[in-house]
């Protein structure tokens, strides 16, 4: 998980989630939900990687400016 704030100064967490099933090439996806809100946030499912680890990684690596911008993508692909 990573916190970050968005233009407007919300609290954001970016986490990963796992997709089910047999096919584990692409399994995990990036997701995001507003800190201390519920869950149910907004994902990207075009940004994947095959293992928790290289994910968690991932996340871990961005900066706030790649952040915001998946944050902007999921939302605007949401609505």
């Amino acid at each position: 998980m990573t916190a970050f704030l968005d233009d407007n100064g919300r609290a954001w967490v970016a986490t990963v989630r796992a997709q089910s099933g047999t096919d584990y090439k692409g399994r995990y996806f990036f997701h995001v939900h507003e800190e201390g809100g519920p869950d149910d946030g907004v994902s990207l499912l075009d940004v994947r990687w095959n293992s928790l680890a290289t994910a968690e990684r991932a996340l871990n690596t961005m900066s706030e400016v790649e952040l915001r911008r998946r944050l902007r993508s999921a939302l605007e692909r949401a609505s």
